[in-house]
C-alpha cells in the first residue's frame, strides 16, 4: 500500500470505531490519549503519526530515527513523511492538529541521535515529549503494533474534532438566539473586544481587528488588505512591511502598513520599520505601530521625526482599543458588520494561531453581551 492508502485505511477504521480504544494495553492507551490531546504543543501527535506511518510504509525502518542525519540502518526523513503524507490527511478531514510540520519546532529540528527514552528532548510540557518518545519505544519493542497504534491516534483526534464541532456549533447557535437583541452599542462592542484581547495567548487578535475594519470600510476607502500571513511567519522571510498591508483598489503596492505590538514600542521597533521603508519598492504613505500597552510619549515624538527622512512617510504608534474605538463611531452603523468580520476571522485562524480555547472565549463573550446577562 501507498501512504496515502495506509492513512485512509486506518481513517476509515478509526471512523468505524469511534467509541472504543483498538489498543488492548491501558498504560499505551493512556498515553497516546495524552499525547493526542495535549492542546499547549501539536507537534508530538505529528511527530507520532509521521514515524508509525513510515514504519507502516517501510516495515524495515527504526521509527525512532526520523532524521537521515542520524546515518545508518534503518534512519528516514520523517519531515518528508510528515510534510507530504500528514499535511494533506490532517487538512482533508480537519484533524486538530497544526498545520505545519513538527519537524522545524525548535525541540526537533536538527537531531542527529535516534528519538530514544534515554534522551531527554528540552520542551514544554515535558510529559508530552516523555510520552511521545515511550509510545515510539513501544512500537519498536513491539508491545504496540504501528498500525492498531495509528489507528488509535485518528480516532482520538477525530473524537476531538467531534466534540469541538459540536462545541462551536451549541455556541453559535446560542449566539443567533441571543442576536435577536437590540444590536450592540459601539461601546459594548469595544468592551467585548477588550475582554477578548485580555485573555491569554491573545497576540493574534490585534491584526484581526485591524484586518476586520478594513473588510468593513475598504469599499468606502476604495482600499484593500493583501492576504495576512501567517502567525508565526517571520517579516524577513515573507517580504512583509508589516502584519496588516493596504492597497489602494486595483494597486498592489503597499500605502499602509500596520505592526501589531502586544508591548511598549520602541525606538528599536521605530528604527527597525524605518529600514523596512528605506527597502520598500514604492513609498509607503503610513507605517503605524499599534499595541495594547501603554504608549511612550518620547518614542511616539521619536517616530515623529522621519517623515522627512523616508520622502513623505508618517510613523505613528496607535493605542489598539483607541484604534477601535474610534473606527466603530466613524461607521457606526457598520458596527455590526465589523463584529461579524471580526469573529469570522477570528474562528477562521488556524488553532496555532487562535487556539480553539480563543475561539470559544469570543463566542462565549459575545453570547453574554448580547443576550444582556
Amino acid at each position: 500500500m501507498t501512504p496515502e492508502q495506509i492513512l485512509h485505511k486506518a481513517y476509515e477504521e478509526a471512523a468505524s470505531t469511534l467509541t472504543q480504544s483498538v489498543v488492548d494495553d491501558p498504560a499505551i492507551g493512556e498515553r497516546v490519549d495524552y499525547v493526542c490531546r495535549c492542546m499547549s504543543n501539536r507537534a508530538g501527535v505529528r511527530l507520532l503519526m509521521s514515524c508509525l506511518l513510515a514504519k507502516l510504509d517501510m516495515p524495515g525502518v527504526d521509527l525512532r530515527k526520523p532524521y537521515t542525519e542520524i546515518g545508518g540502518r534503518g534512519c528516514f526523513s520523517g519531515r518528508t513523511y510528515d510534510e507530504r503524507y500528514i499535511t494533506a490527511f490532517i487538512h482533508q478531514h480537519r484533524l486538530p492538529v497544526n498545520p505545519t510540520t513538527a519537524f522545524l519546532t525548535p525541540v526537533l529540528r536538527n537531531i542527529n541521535h535516534p528519538l530514544t527514552t534515554n534522551i531527554e528532548l528540552v520542551g514544554r510540557p515535558r510529559d508530552l515529549y516523555q510520552k511521545t518518545l515511550q509510545l515510539l519505544e513501544d512500537v519498536a519493542k513491539n508491545r504496540v503494533r504501528a498500525d492498531r497504534l495509528l489507528v488509535e491516534t485518528v480516532r482520538i483526534l477525530l473524537v476531538l474534532r467531534d466534540e469541538k464541532l459540536a462545541r462551536m456549533a451549541s455556541l453559535i447557535d446560542a449566539l443567533k438566539h441571543a442576536q435577536d437583541a437590540l444590536p450592540l452599542s459601539t461601546e459594548a462592542i469595544v468592551v467585548l473586544i477588550g475582554q477578548h484581547l485580555a485573555c491569554r495567548n491573545a497576540s493574534r487578535l490585534p491584526v484581526l481587528v485591524v484586518a476586520a475594519a478594513y473588510q468593513v470600510a475598504g469599499p468606502y476607502l476604495a482600499e484593500r488588505t493583501l492576504p495576512l500571513n501567517a502567525h508565526n511567519a517571520a517579516d524577513l522571510q515573507t517580504g512583509a512591511l508589516g502584519d496588516v498591508e493596504i492597497c489602494i483598489v486595483g494597486d498592489d503596492a503597499v500605502v499602509t502598513a500596520y505592526e501589531m505590538k502586544m508591548k511598549r514600542v520602541t525606538r528599536e521597533d521605530i528604527d527597525a520599520a524605518v529600514t523596512k521603508i528605506a527597502k520598500a519598492a514604492k513609498r509607503i504613505h503610513n507605517y503605524l505601530f499599534v499595541t495594547t500597552d501603554t504608549m511612550d510619549p518620547s518614542v511616539a515624538e521619536y517616530a515623529a521625526r522621519f517623515y522627512e527622512e523616508t520622502g513623505g512617510t508618517e510613523i505613528a504608534i496607535l493605542d489598539c482599543i483607541g484604534f477601535l474605538r474610534h473606527f466603530l463611531h466613524l461607521f457606526h452603523r457598520a458596527r455590526v458588520s465589523y463584529l461579524n468580520a471580526y469573529q469570522q476571522l477570528v474562528l477562521d485562524e488556524p488553532d496555532s494561531a487562535v487556539s480553539q480555547t480563543l475561539k470559544e472565549a469570543f463566542l462565549a463573550l459575545r453570547q453574554v453581551a448580547e443576550s444582556g446577562e
